[in-house]
């Protein structure tokens, strides 16, 4: 009998890791009748962190209205763990679906992170699981902390808005009277530090909406932000690998509530006793969205892999669509990739379809893959 671990990423803004593994799993079924079939929605830190955390380890999944990325409210979902551990991702609160394509990169704010914070503080949790993929902001942080008290001021003693337009001003950082007692653990999708090439601004900040003119003006900004922060704070956050996830957050993590920063995957690959998983197995099968280049800076199928790899496992991925560079994860320990969509449709298209399409892609791909294991 085969034994097959299918341990996928979500499909962002199209299907859930769950789902991922639903559709896949059916068509092992299909291919190699009586194959054990062992499900493992991932998730480096992105959309469906809580999700995957609570469907592996167990515990209850809850949602609360925050401010969203751009103003308006959102219902962000978190978990609550068996040990009262909370695990909730920025991207319930600030992620970019949640703009609707109206990206505002100076705007977009990560208040609603804080704000979801204070309310799991408030009903008893003060240990954190924070996924810190997929966000809309590039704050660095600012808003998270507004509110969790911090308050922000120019050089002329001007209190200001927590936005990423105001990061160049800030010259003073008063802490909240009384800093509410939590450990946070935040899971990060990159190792990027916060400023300059491979920095916040430079490689997300195109994606989140901000023109090739602002990248400059804006990383000097967040640098700036960082000087203050180190003096004001005593917190050296510049050049921390992971200091550059979800726009900065990573380093407005470490400044204003002490957080360790950890890889994502690798995090939630050991809560589950993965390497264990892994025994006995003939194939694991794992995707993303998109793989690309970046997927070797903290993405699921790279950790995957990489477990897999090391206990002599094939691996295999099954993606939405292959971007540059994708062919580097060849040297982690994925064996080969697949994909659903050669990129020429349309994202409306794809999500009217994607779920059809992963199964033709699943269906092609198992009897290869399958017949050899």
């Amino acid at each position: 009998m085969k034994k097959v671990i299918l341990a996928p990423d979500s499909f962002k803004g199209t299907m859930s890791a769950r789902e991922v593994c639903a559709i896949v799993g059916d068509e092992v079924k299909k291919c190699c009748p009586g194959a054990e079939v062992i499900c493992v929605p991932m998730s480096d830190g992105g959309e469906g962190m809580s999700e995957s955390y609570v469907s592996l380890i167990g515990g209850e999944l809850k949602t609360k209205e925050v401010t969203g990325p751009l103003g308006w409210f959102v219902d962000a979902e978190y978990g609550i763990l068996p040990d009262g551990t909370a695990v909730m991702e920025m991207a319930s609160c600030a992620g970019l679906p949640l703009t609707k394509g109206n990206l505002q990169p100076l705007h977009a704010t990560t208040w609603g992170v804080g704000e979801l914070m204070m309310h799991i503080l408030g009903r008893g949790s003060s240990r954190f699981l924070i996924g810190l993929g997929g966000s809309a902001t590039n704050d660095g942080g600012i808003g998270m902390a507004d509110a969790l008290g911090y308050r922000f001021f120019d050089k002329d003693g001007v209190h200001l808005a927590p936005y990423a337009w105001n990061l160049a001003k800030v010259e003073r950082i008063v802490p909240p009277e009384k800093m509410p007692a939590m450990t946070v653990t935040a899971a990060c999708d990159v190792n990027n530090p916060l400023c300059g090439p491979r920095g916040a601004v430079a490689v997300f900040g195109p994606q989140k909406g901000l023109k090739p003119e602002q990248i400059g003006p804006h990383d000097a900004a967040m640098a700036h932000f960082a000087d203050v922060i180190k003096r004001e704070l005593g917190r050296d956050v510049k050049d921390i690998p992971g200091a550059g996830a979800a726009g900065g957050l990573g380093a407005g993590m470490l400044a204003f509530v002490d957080a360790q920063l950890k890889p994502g995957i690798e995090m939630l690959l050991d809560s589950v006793g993965f390497d264990q998983m892994l025994r006995g197995a003939d194939l694991v099968i794992t995707g993303e969205g998109r793989l690309d280049g970046q997927s070797l800076a903290g993405k699921v199928p790279v950790g995957v892999a990489r477990r897999a790899k090391a206990k002599g496992v094939p691996c295999i991925a099954l993606c939405g669509c292959i971007g540059p560079e994708a062919e580097q994860v060849r040297s982690c320990g994925i064996d080969a990739y697949y994909a659903s969509s050669d990129g020429s449709r349309s994202f409306d298209e794809i999500q009217k379809s994607c779920r059809e399409d992963l199964a033709a892609l699943a269906a092609r791909v198992l009897r290869v893959h399958l017949t050899n294991a």
